[in-house]
């Protein structure tokens, strides 16, 4: 008896099962998902990003940087992100809503970027780490993104946007439209609403909360 149609529609039978719950049910549950509507505050969650802020998506999907860094804070239950202060919640998959390529990461040489926009307070100290990552963050292994930046003669005042860096008299370091681009997509990458689903995904907060409470009833 010839068996060989039975196993090619048995093995066809396996990758469309395969195939399905890989693809199709995560479409089914995250496909449809849409911005949060907030009635208190009067707005949608996540926002769109603001045009600078996207092209400074596609300078950092150029520049590689998610060789390096994640950005996915993990549940407390899945690693330490929360207490090395990566973000004040885990990251859930509405954040992502709006960006056309979600940066996710391949390693973690360097610290999870989801929420770097609330760990620097100007765009300043994001200029001095992409210029000298060395001298803004002693012991980083950051290479330094000079080519971000254009060194020019100083013809009058000093510009107001020239970095604080050593240089040739008479001269200053002026950040170029992609260092200005990058580093705005930077300081907007804060996840700080807490969505309905974001209940789920807060262990260590529920565990500390029904710690206080016990001590509490005693």
């Amino acid at each position: 008896m010839n068996r060989g149609p039975y196993i090619f529609l048995g093995a066809f039978a396996l990758l469309a099962f395969s195939w399905t719950a890989a693809i199709l049910a995560n479409q089914l549950g995250y496909g449809t998902l849409t911005p949060h509507y907030d009635a208190m505050e009067g707005k949608s969650f996540p926002a769109p990003q603001p045009g600078i802020v996207a092209r400074g998506a596609m300078v950092y999907t150029d520049l590689g940087c998610a060789a390096c860094h994640t950005q996915q804070v993990r549940r407390a239950d899945l690693g330490g992100d929360l207490t090395r202060g990566w973000g004040e919640r885990a990251s859930v998959a509405r954040d992502y809503l709006h960006e056309k390529t979600v940066q996710l990461g391949h390693n973690r040489i360097g610290p999870d970027l989801r929420n770097v926009g609330a760990r620097y307070e100007s765009p300043e100290d994001f200029y001095q780490l992409l210029y000298a990552p060395e001298q803004a963050l002693p012991g980083s292994n950051m290479p330094a993104y000079r080519f971000l930046f254009e060194e020019s003669k100083i013809s009058g005042e000093r510009s107001k946007d020239a970095l604080d860096v050593a240089v040739a008299p008479g001269y200053q370091v002026i950040p170029t439209e992609r260092a200005r681009s990058l580093v705005a997509y930077l300081s907007y990458l804060e996840d700080v609403y807490a969505y309905p689903e974001t209940q789920y995904v807060y262990p260590e907060k529920e565990a500390s909360d029904d710690a206080a409470a016990e001590e509490e009833g005693q």
